[in-house]
């Protein structure tokens, strides 16, 4: 299978081609605004439809990673790369006859109830169970133009030629036939190598200066990562997953290690994606040494 990585340059793109890049079955091409030193890129930038235009031949698979993931970014900013680019990936996508998308959505388009909640749901014997169906609740423009996102590619795969035709000519006539399966993944916090781990917030923290260890800043971020932690290990296994599978027209699902306090019902990617997170942020005392 040939998988073009949009993003592929960044944490969560260098993590899979780690995770999956070896595997015989798997033919990886990485895009992403600018060259990496350690292998091949596709340099393309995701806001230029026609720059992108070419690139997507002959894949099978798109997993798209680009974005702006500054929370506070400005809308001009999170319109230009995530709203446009977003659409112009799924576009030329489309146009190449790309069977399979993988979306790397976010936590953030249901982030009110962290930012209503914290820091008792955090605890893992606090009530809360979000599922996939649940009314989205954005928590900034980065996690609204992820629910963009999601939208924008179900109107891709659902939108086929008008079968009404002329009865009922005011329905649009759309002639779009690919991509044919969507995999909205909202992940919740992946971190590079060295912080792989439920610690990983905190311990990043201690290195940039910005709290001591033992400090109430550094046990509140280890509570948060134990919550929400995709470990690298799991996140190979997920995204395996989608690009093997053959049922999935649209969906949407969770993307996080099996912690004990994750918050969000984990049943729905387990059933259809046969996900069985290996990593659990509750098992964690101490960092790695």
């Amino acid at each position: 299978m040939r998988v073009l990585i949009t993003g592929a340059n960044g944490t969560v793109g260098s993590a899979i081609i780690d995770r999956l890049g070896d595997r015989d079955e798997y033919e990886f091409t990485c895009l992403d605004v600018e060259d990496h030193p350690d292998r091949e890129t596709v340099v393309a930038d995701i806001t230029d439809l026609d720059d992108l235009r070419g690139h997507f031949e002959g894949h099978d698979a798109v997993i798209h990673l680009a974005a702006a993931v500054d929370l506070n970014g400005s809308w001009e900013e999170i319109l230009s790369t995530n709203v446009r680019g977003t659409y112009n990936v799924l576009q030329a996508a489309a146009e190449a006859d790309v069977e399979t998308f993988v979306y790397a959505s976010s936590i953030h388009t249901v982030g009110m109830y962290e930012i209503e909640l914290a820091p008792e749901i955090y605890d893992p014997d606090y009530d809360l169970a979000v599922t996939h169906e649940d009314p989205v609740r954005p928590d900034s423009f980065y996690g609204l133009s992820k629910v963009f996102g999601e939208a924008a590619g179900r109107l891709f795969v659902e939108s086929r030629p008008n079968p009404l035709g002329e009865i009922h000519p005011t329905y649009v006539t759309n002639t779009r036939e690919y991509p044919r399966r969507f995999y909205s993944l909202r992940i919740k916090t992946v971190l590079g190598d060295e912080y792989d781990h439920p610690y990983g917030l905190a311990e990043m923290g201690v290195d940039e200066g910005w709290w001591e260890r033992g400090s109430d800043e550094y046990a509140y971020m280890v509570d948060r990562l134990k919550c929400t932690w995709l470990s690298h290990r799991d996140l190979g296994q997920l995204i395996d997953a989608c690009l093997r599978d053959e049922t999935v027209d649209y969906d949407v699902f969770w993307g996080v290690s099996g912690n004990d306090g994750t918050w969000v019902d984990l049943s729905h990617t387990e059933e259809v994606l046969g996900y069985d997170p290996g990593d659990n942020g509750a098992e964690w005392t101490a960092p790695p040494e």
